[in-house]
């Protein structure tokens, strides 16, 4: 019998293993890596209650061993398209009145699932399959995934609980109804935890799910559908596919019962998946929710009274983190003229210390970037940096696609505010850094601000407590997360919901109610319990 309300699990952010030698967890970890790089996996994708082979295989390697093959994925076409939908629109009923609190068990088993046993396998398939190191792999597969199932199971409660006031003889309800079809959930390689916090968030909310992840995110896309289904997760209501883009939007965006997309990825796809759901408007039950994070172009500025040993630890690691392939990564700096030279020294001597290679080797800060076409258009960025004309290269600048897709660290300092790299997006170890003359800081505040077409993440490094003041009044819209003295990575779920505005997306905040808000459809409910009887009011009188 159903009649309580139940409290759910309070969340607490999963700690952060340290990896450092001698503890369990290194040797659980190294044992995982040994494990996945001496076998080949065969990857299917899931259909509702079938796991599907094809006659087309994906080879998957690591990007810093591109010679080494990690196993094959078996890619579909668009009848798998259309299968998926099918599947996933026939589980819908059983799933969407399934009471709540078995929905929500399942994505709390799951992250227990991936705290425990799964913990090492989950970081080892991202370590191989992203090229992230030890440290990365574990607050991106493990612990932001963790936190986004645990931490959305407390928002949900938090949003059934919010219901209307009542007026005398009447009693006011909210029901949060998932939405009415499916929702195509689109993934990124970049962060595991967003992979599956996409389908998982709509899923939890009722709602039924096909998810296609980037083709460089397989290998682990893979592991997290282990982990659902061995949690409990019914076939069908999320089916995992490995389709190209073109091919899975030209049947999914046509559908009638298309009800939703959950997408992180580049602003251009973005943007003309926005624009192909307004032509086909007419051909939906309802007007479909469009939640999207998509590109950055992140900036730091300092003020002349920044610590300059903070503000170096700031940009080396918010621009080369992961090979500065997050989206909130550091990418243009502004740094004033006081403390250029001194900032300067702590830069490249940082950097001179920093090891790159592949992920296996743990004392390797820097891997390679994802593949061949984005080390292409990275090196292309450094390449004409390098023969252009107020460029100084001041760290970095060298590049070697033989073996892995390794880039150095690179630091650019250019005279114009307005170079290229200042305003583009690179998504790669490149930073650039613009030196202002230190008395112009409201000046260079507006320069912050109009550069770029994005307005995800930015950062403040000053101690003048006014400066500090008037850049967070100023940068208002240049930023969805904004950070006062620390790099602009590493939002944490349920303490910095993550999102940005302008070109970087919708802002619907992962890691808060407020995405989980848009995977559902409400309905009011309102019961008179004495009806009227007689249409006359008594101004009639």
């Amino acid at each position: 019998m159903h009649n309580a309300f139940f409290n759910t699990p309070e969340p607490i952010n999963e700690t952060v293993l340290s990896y450092a030698p001698g503890t369990p967890e290194r040797e659980s970890l190294q044992e995982a890596l040994a494990k996945a790089r001496a076998q080949q996996v065969e990857i299917p994708m899931y259909i509702g209650d079938q796991i599907v082979h094809t006659d087309t295989k994906i080879r998957l390697a690591p990007p810093h061993d591109h010679q080494h093959t990690l196993g094959y994925a078996f890619e579909g076409n668009s009848t798998h398209v259309e299968a998926a939908i099918e599947a996933a629109l026939e589980a819908r009923g059983d799933w969407a009145s399934m009471p709540w609190e078995h929905r929500a068990s399942v994505f709390l088993k799951a992250a227990d699932l991936l705290a425990g046993p799964y913990r090492a396998k989950i970081n080892a398939a991202t370590m191989l399959g992203q090229s992230k190191n030890a440290y990365q792999a574990e607050i991106d597969a493990a612990c932001e995934l963790i936190d986004f199932l645990r931490f959305n199971v407390a928002f949900l409660q938090e949003i059934y609980s919010e219901q209307p006031e009542s007026s005398k003889g009447m009693w006011n309800r909210l029901e949060y109804r998932p939405l009415e079809g499916f929702v195509f959930a689109l993934t990124p390689f970049n962060f595991t935890a967003i992979a599956g916090n996409l389908p998982a968030s709509a899923a939890l909310m009722g709602n039924v799910v096909v998810w296609k992840p980037a083709y460089t995110q397989i290998y682990s896309a893979h592991v997290i559908m282990e982990v659902f289904r061995e949690a409990g997760l019914p076939d069908g209501v999320i089916n995992l596919i490995y389709v190209d883009g073109p091919v899975a939007g030209d049947v999914i965006f046509k559908h009638p019962d298309f009800a939703g997309i959950h997408f992180t990825g580049s602003t251009a796809v973005f943007q003309t998946i926005w624009k192909t759901i307004g032509e086909n408007i007419s051909k939906y039950k309802a007007y479909p929710r469009i939640v999207g994070e998509t590109g950055g172009k992140d900036f730091v500025l300092a003020h002349r009274s920044a610590n300059a040993k903070a503000l170096a630890t700031g940009l080396v690691r918010g621009a080369f983190e992961y090979q500065g392939q997050k989206c909130s990564a550091a990418s243009r700096a502004y740094v004033p003229s006081n403390l250029w030279e001194e900032v300067k020294g702590y830069i490249v001597e940082d950097l001179k210390s920093i090891k790159m290679g592949p992920t296996e080797d743990f004392s390797n800060f820097v891997n390679a970037v994802i593949d061949e076409k984005a080390f292409d258009k990275i090196s292309a960025f450094i390449t004409e940096a390098k023969q252009s004309e107020g460029v100084t290269v001041v760290a970095g600048g060298n590049f070697d696609k033989s073996k892995g897709y390794f880039i150095e660290p690179t630091v650019l300092q250019v005279e114009d505010p307005k170079y290229r790299t200042m305003c583009e997006e690179i998504f790669g170890p490149v930073l650039t850094i613009y030196v202002y003359e230190e008395n112009e800081f409201e000046e260079i505040i507006e320069v912050v601000n109009t550069t770029s077409p994005y307005a995800l993440t930015g950062a403040i490094f000053a101690q003048d407590r006014y400066a500090v003041e008037l850049a967070t009044r100023k940068l208002v819209d240049a930023a969805g997360n904004f950070y006062i003295n620390d790099k602009p990575t590493g939002a944490v779920v349920g303490q910095q919901p993550f999102g940005g505005a302008r070109a970087s997306g919708t802002n619907d905040k992962a890691g808060s109610k407020l995405n989980l808000l848009r995977w559902v459809n409400a309905r009011t409910i309102k019961e008179t319990f004495v009806s009227p009887t007689d249409y006359r009011y008594p101004f009639l009188g």
